[in-house]
């Protein structure tokens, strides 16, 4: 089996030769390229109960890198464990139309930030809307910029809780189906969308130069004015397992999982991927090792981006204070003890269902990281 690692091990350093990458994007090439080998350090392993030690290679940590988020989502998982309501939640999509692909290349930044404004915006002021719901919501928004072919295709995976708080501190409920129409939705997300990209300061170059001419740039805005935009609202959530099931799905993702690397031979990488536009069916995509790490180099986010953001009651200011009210209104159940932060060992075990301490020599002793006087002549596993 062939993982992303090896598509950089072989072919990313000619790549950096021959297309110049910025600073952080290198970085994400090297951290991918050297994760859990001799490049990134280690330490020692020892049994407590016999003379078998091993070497353990660092992770690089990168959250670009598919090895290396699986600890983190779930310590993520199990903080917002604690910020679940007693109510149905619903799951909200947030698209860019294929038109401003080119812009959000070369300014990746401004439009994610107008991305996740303008769906937030559009979100609270239609949900404090009488006509629709009359009250303060809270939501969780992540940001996920591929599509399943590894082309740029931004978008907003939004999760809502169904009601919010209203002026008097009650909770209003809505209704069983998502309650603002998703036309308008759409609608509004468009015009509040374009109406900041006109302020925004942009960047034209290469593909886009043209853009820099007036009559050029509001020749494309009057394309995605006529154009509709697509806001798509999934079915509701069956209950709150179902909804901490989702963000293990989404919140930790990278542009594409080792799982779906199928082969790495002659130059090509072939990988597998869904075709939403033919009936969701599952397909294998062949392309040079260069298209491969150009596709998967246009996900690698600014440096220091937050890419999962939370609003309204959910938003971390003031959240303890207005999420014990919610609870409270909601009837949900509080915790009867602080929970505990779990060590990384322990997590895997509970994700894996394997005992990761255990010695693989004896099967008796537990492995812990060694002395730095420990002698390193003990039997040893590669």
């Amino acid at each position: 089996m062939i993982e992303l690692q090896d598509v950089f091990r072989h072919y990313g350093e000619a790549y950096r030769l021959h297309h110049p990458q910025p600073l952080h994007v290198r970085k994400v090439m090297r951290a991918i390229t050297y994760c859990r080998t001799a490049a990134m350090g280690g330490h020692l392993d020892a049994c407590d109960a016999c003379d078998f030690t091993r070497i353990s290679y660092h992770s690089c940590r990168n959250r670009h890198c598919p090895k290396c988020q699986t600890v983190n989502k779930e310590r993520w998982i199990e903080a917002r464990k604690a910020d679940l309501l007693n109510v149905g939640y619903f799951h909200v999509v947030f698209t860019l139309p294929d038109l401003l692909n080119p812009i959000a290349c070369h300014n990746p930044q401004i439009l994610y930030d107008l991305l996740f404004k303008a769906a937030a915006e559009t979100l609270t002021e239609l949900a404090a809307d009488k006509k629709y719901l009359g009250a303060q919501i809270g939501f969780t928004s992540i940001l996920h910029t591929w599509g399943q072919n590894l082309m740029h295709h931004p978008h907003l995976h939004v999760v809502v809780p169904g009601g919010g708080i209203d002026a008097t501190n009650k909770w209003v409920p809505s209704k069983k189906k998502f309650f603002i129409p998703v036309k308008v939705l759409s609608r509004k997300f468009r015009g509040k969308f374009l109406a900041y990209l006109k302020q925004a300061e942009l960047q034209f170059f290469g593909t886009t130069a043209d853009l820099q001419h007036p009559a050029s740039f509001q020749r494309l805005l009057t394309a995605l004015y006529q154009k509709e935009w697509v806001v798509y609202g999934k079915p509701p959530f069956k209950n709150a397992g179902c909804v901490v099931e989702y963000l293990g799905r989404y919140t930790h993702r990278v542009a594409i999982s080792n799982s779906r690397m199928m082969k790495l031979e002659e130059d090509h990488v072939t990988f597998k991927w869904r075709d939403y536009k033919d009936d969701n069916k599952s397909k294998e995509m062949t392309v040079t090792a260069a298209e491969f790490i150009r596709r998967f180099l246009i996900h690698v986010l600014p440096p220091g981006y937050t890419r999962i953001r939370h609003y309204g009651f959910l938003s971390p200011r003031g959240k303890a204070t207005r999420l014990k009210l919610c609870k409270k209104l909601t009837r949900t159940p509080l915790p009867a003890h602080p929970q505990t932060k779990r060590t990384t060992l322990e997590l895997l075990q509970q994700i894996l269902g394997q005992d990761f301490a255990c010695c693989p020599c004896c099967g008796v002793g537990h492995m812990s990281r060694a002395s730095a006087r420990r002698d390193l002549r003990h039997r040893t596993v590669e």
